[in-house]
């Protein structure tokens, strides 16, 4: 039976295989789904290291392969940095941004809308644009407490299929591949944080929470941005991703 169809005990998964064994996992699930798929997998890259791991196994199962980021008015420097590079290197990383007018700091007073606007609109545009019929993410189930009941292979959109390829890794895992395979990461991890997002709502912490630098103060400490929980297919309702 194909990976892609296989139905598993992802925490089991989680604990029992090894490094080796979660990479070639990986690699397979992006295989199939890009036999599947073709040029309708589309990888979306956060410019974080989980989604440099995911960009670096989908280069290695084909060149071909297309991704987008999607960068806000309040992301670092260093972040605008890291992505100048990364598509200057990868032309087949296509940018999207919305710029439209928003309350000077909504990301205090209603944070949601905020990510609503800034990230989840132009995923929504992206998606479309590029007939994306499978995205595939850098999401890990052992990252945070709001990341717990995802699958490998989902379908929370109609017709949209989302792909989580490293989702049973852990994180030294990741540091492990960035290590072995020598990729490239944002220079701000060296300055100790674990979970990049936008300047005014990242933090370093010493939690044991991997994204609990995300949103302090606010009532999405620790969560979720949008573009995992809400529909991203235009005008479509639905449960959301």
């Amino acid at each position: 039976m194909s990976v892609l169809e296989k139905k598993e005990d992802l925490k089991q998964l989680v604990e029992t295989l090894n490094f080796k064994e979660k990479v070639d996992r990986s690699r397979e699930l992006i295989s199939e789904a890009y036999e599947k798929y073709g040029d309708s997998l589309v990888v979306a890259n956060s410019l974080g290291k989980d989604s440099v791991v995911i960009w670096d196994l989908a280069k290695r199962v084909s060149a071909k392969i297309r991704g987008f980021i999607v960068t806000t008015r309040y992301k670092p420097v260093e972040t605008i940095a890291f992505m100048n590079e990364e598509v200057s290197r990868y032309p087949e990383l296509k940018v999207y941004k919305n710029d439209v007018e928003i309350p000077d700091k909504l990301y205090e007073t209603d944070p949601d809308k905020c990510c609503d606007l800034l990230k989840v609109e132009p995923v929504k545009k992206a998606v479309e644009e590029m007939n994306v019929d499978c995205w595939v993410t850098g999401l890990r189930c052992t990252e945070g407490r709001t990341r717990t009941d995802y699958e490998e292979v989902e379908e929370r959109d109609e017709g949209l299929i989302k792909l989580n390829p490293i989702l049973i890794w852990k994180e030294r895992e990741v540091w492990q591949y960035l290590a072995v395979y020598g990729v490239r990461v944002n220079s701000l991890y060296a300055e100790g944080y674990r979970s990049l997002g936008c300047a005014p709502c990242t933090k370093i912490t010493s939690d044991d929470n991997e994204r609990a630098g995300r949103w302090i103060g606010t009532s999405k400490c620790g969560g979720e941005c949008g573009i995992h929980t809400r529909p991203l297919k235009q005008n479509q309702g639905g449960a959301g991703i």
